[in-house]
């Protein structure tokens, strides 16, 4: 398998396992303070619902969707990029340094620690945007 392929598989199991560990996280929340807000979850422990999330499960959900506005379209550039053959020999190290980027977000945003989490934003999003100018740049 050529290294920019096997660096992409891996950078992507490396981005399911960060989103499930914000799943992991909001579920320890949930469970250790048995509060539930979906009637059925509390139920299920014998308590009424909360009509809020939370703290740390709403701040959980915020990085998780900014994952979502950010995690699928590298991936799929990556992709893109890996097939055309396009900066090939420096997309392991973009692909290791967005999956950092990515982390040090969700830390930072789970810790409520600026300017790192804007920090790390730019970063990943210095990324896309580099994968953005290999495709076209091989493309052209």
């Amino acid at each position: 398998m050529e290294p920019a392929l096997k660096a992409y598989a891996l950078t992507a199991v490396a981005l399911f396992v960060k989103m499930l560990a914000i799943s992991l996280y909001q579920g320890w929340h949930r469970i250790g303070k048995a509060k539930y807000r979906n009637p059925e979850d509390a139920a299920l422990v014998g308590k009424a619902p909360v009509s809020e999330e939370l703290p740390q499960v709403q701040r959980a959900a915020r990085a998780w969707a900014n994952d979502l506005e950010n995690i699928p379209a590298f991936l799929i550039l990556g992709l893109v990029a890996v097939l055309i053959g396009a900066g090939t020999s420096w997309l392991p190290t973009l692909f290791a340094v967005f999956v950092a980027a990515r982390v040090a977000h969700t830390t930072s945003y789970l810790l409520s620690l600026q300017p790192w989490r804007t920090l790390a934003y730019a970063v990943g999003l210095g990324c896309t945007l580099a994968l953005c100018a290999a495709i076209v740049g091989r493309v052209l």
